[in-house]
């Protein structure tokens, strides 16, 4: 049952994604219900993107302290597998720390923030020059560096 669910997860993914962004019944709370679930068995069955988008609106909109921790969890699951925004969300998160769970920790910060930035992702492009430039996030000021990830932007 676990091979077909995984194959399956990418065409409810697909569905599910469709109905979230639908005008349909916007404001309606089955749908949204329904929608989570979906998404959910999705990011459960290891796909990429509904990790980050699951993730994502957990962690930043559900209810509760332990839903924003799944959250976290989730987007740093999907940030393993190479998602940008997922890097660059789980970057800030340890960048600040999240409650118990989620720790501060620059090292983690600045490697989350390095792989989003090796992929085009803008803030974090933006993040690391200014940690470069200020000397931030445990890392020495680098003229070269902060001049390697301008020219990145500028690339991009």
């Amino acid at each position: 049952m676990r091979v077909i669910s995984k194959f399956i997860a990418p065409m409810v993914f697909y569905i599910a994604y469709s109905l979230f962004r639908s005008s349909i019944k916007q404001k309606s709370l089955k749908k949204h219900t329904v929608v989570m679930k979906l998404f959910r068995f999705c990011a459960d069955n290891g796909h990429g993107k509904a990790l980050s988008v699951y993730g994502h609106l957990l962690h930043f909109k559900g209810e509760g302290e332990q839903n924003r921790i799944q959250g976290g969890i989730y987007l740093q699951r999907a940030a393993e597998k190479g998602d940008d925004k997922a890097q660059y969300q789980m970057g800030r998160i340890f960048e600040t720390g999240y409650e118990h769970y989620f720790q501060p920790n620059a090292s983690k910060s600045v490697a989350f923030y390095q792989l989003a930035a090796e992929q085009g992702h803008q803030l974090a492009i933006k993040r690391l020059i200014d940690a470069y430039r200020e000397g931030a996030l445990g890392l020495d000021a680098d003229p070269e560096k902060e001049q390697f990830w301008q020219d990145r932007q500028a690339s991009v």
